[in-house]
């Protein structure tokens, strides 16, 4: 049973026995989720945003994704909701003061605590490394931890003031069923934009319908203008076939009574006396501005082709 060297093999290295099954790390999942980018896989960094399934992303990386969708990403499955800047919202964190980054152990003879968040809750205190339960409120993003908003129940955001309702908070990076939920509300709320939408046009549809009724009305009165015109036009050619003096008699008419009207519409300014002679000086009509014909040069061509 010996080997090279006298060595004695053990059982469990002779027997095979059946595989263990691989487990995850939780620490490695909880960093994996509370410090990495969804999308990119990148560490985040401000600015952060979340999705209405409150998944934690980098901005850019959102920007990027929805300028080139054609693009691979290794998880693309986690952002097929997302189909523009309004299904994100920009978080508003508070920044731990115990944070120190990557500037901590540069050296790597510190100990690096894995647990520290680099954000916090403004109310409580508690780290954001995923052992507690956060959530962030869609009207103005800001983060509290669930034992915040449980304690201190209030209708106004800690933060900032703003008012906000239940329906209006959105758990950070929950359970499957916490996900499954979120995603109902997100439909819903799609649901009731695109309503929205539906009637705002209805009623669009229902002011443009009155004015055309309106166009409607108004178009026979062109009709009956036009065929009068045309009835016009037909004597008028009636008349000029009948002699060539009939067509010259209306066609003085018609230039007399044009002379007439333009006579009565425009009216010379240096006809009126009620202007001074200083305003009617101001108009090429006034005598001083009429030049003499020694004044008047002779043509001259500005491209002259004699030398």
């Amino acid at each position: 049973m010996g080997c090279d060297g006298g060595t004695i093999p053990k059982r469990h290295e002779l027997v095979k026995g059946p595989k263990k099954v691989e487990k995850v790390d939780k620490n490695a999942e909880l960093a994996a989720k509370w410090k990495y980018c969804a999308l990119s896989q990148e560490k985040l960094r401000r600015p952060i945003v979340s999705c209405d399934l409150g998944r934690l992303y980098n901005k850019d990386a959102i920007i990027e994704y929805l300028l080139d969708k054609s693009a691979e990403r290794p998880n693309a499955e986690a952002v097929a909701h997302i189909r523009g800047i309004k299904d994100i919202k920009e978080l508003n964190l508070t920044d731990n003061p115990e944070w120190e980054g990557e500037r901590r152990n540069t050296k790597g003879d510190r100990y690096e605590d894995i647990h520290c968040g680099m954000f916090i809750c403004p109310v409580v205190g508690l780290e954001m490394n995923g052992k507690h339960r956060f959530c962030y409120l869609q009207t103005c993003g800001c983060v509290f931890s669930d034992r915040a908003l449980k304690e201190v129940k209030t209708e106004i955001c800690h933060k900032c003031g703003d008012p906000f309702h239940d329906e209006d908070i959105v758990v950070l990076n929950g359970t499957k069923e916490e996900v499954e939920k979120l995603r109902v509300k997100m439909e819903e709320r799609k649901a009731k934009a695109k309503t929205k939408k539906s009637k705002k046009s209805k009623v669009a549809e229902t002011v443009s319908t009155p004015s055309e009724s309106k166009g409607d009305t108004q178009s026979p009165q062109v009709d009956v203008a036009g065929s009068s015109s045309l009835q016009n036009g037909g004597e008028s050619s009636q008349s000029a076939v009948a002699g060539p003096s009939g067509s010259s008699s209306s066609s003085s008419s018609s230039k007399g009574s044009k002379s007439s009207t333009s006579s009565a519409s425009k009216r010379s300014i240096q006809d009126m006396s009620e202007k001074s002679e200083a305003f009617k000086s101001l108009f090429t009509s006034h005598s001083s501005a009429k030049r003499t014909k020694d004044q008047t040069s002779n043509w001259v061509t500005h491209t002259p082709y004699h030398f």
